[in-house]
């Protein structure tokens, strides 16, 4: 009897249960851009970033290459999922640090999960990309937390870098993670158009300023 194929959409909700039983508190955003590439999923743990790559019976590996080096730099540690048909080649397509999670159907037909390898922290991450991930106002938080200036004037990669300079990482990277647990999608959007008015009326006020000095010169 050939095996019944499955397809993402047959993984994924049942992957999420198992990584929730297996790490306990986790947080699961879907399709997340990397790069070049796109994080089918990313899970946030307290001490870890995770990219995860789910490769069905329906999927090949042909843009796997690319997938690898963008999850490899932009995450702590990473998984391959990886459906019947590729259980016994994935090892020869990613890196000794990727985990490897097989999955098959059981006997009453459900999604089995089952750990290959287990994952280790990726050689290649880059914590500029990694900080990547949080929005301006996870930023200001950050800024806040460790008694650091507003540095209302400055943009978004310049305060990345601020962070990654001044915090060390022991401290930095678990309240990252925090910021991402406590992400709010109904309220970050005002949040972040408040922040955006509030920079352009510092701007109008500066321009109005600098009229005025100019007008006292002239006159």
């Amino acid at each position: 009897m050939t095996p019944k194929t499955l397809y993402d959409k047959d993984i994924r909700e049942p992957l999420f249960g198992f990584l929730e039983e297996k790490y306990g508190k986790v947080r699961i955003f879907e399709e997340k851009r990397t790069g070049n590439a796109r994080a089918d999923v990313v899970m946030v743990t307290p001490d870890s970033l995770f990219g995860i790559e789910i490769k069905s019976d329906a999927d090949t590996y042909a843009r796997l290459a690319k997938q690898v080096e963008e999850y490899s730099t932009h995450f702590d540690k990473n998984y391959i999922v990886a459906g019947t048909s590729h259980a016994l080649h994935v090892k020869e397509h990613v890196p000794e640090s990727w985990g490897i999670i097989t999955v098959e159907l059981d006997g009453e037909g459900n999604p089995d999960f089952y750990v290959l390898r287990e994952p280790v922290k990726s050689p290649d991450t880059d914590p500029k990309l990694k900080i990547g991930f949080l929005w301006r106002p996870e930023l200001n938080n950050l800024l806040e937390k460790n008694m650091l200036p507003k540095y209302r004037n400055k943009s978004k990669a310049a305060v990345q870098d601020i962070l990654l300079a001044s915090v060390p990482d022991e401290v930095l990277w678990p309240q990252a993670y925090e910021e991402l647990f406590e992400r709010d999608y109904t309220t970050i959007a005002q949040r972040i158009n408040e922040y955006r008015q509030s920079k352009g009326q510092k701007k109008r006020n500066r321009r109005k300023y600098k009229r005025r000095k100019t007008v006292k010169k002239k006159g």
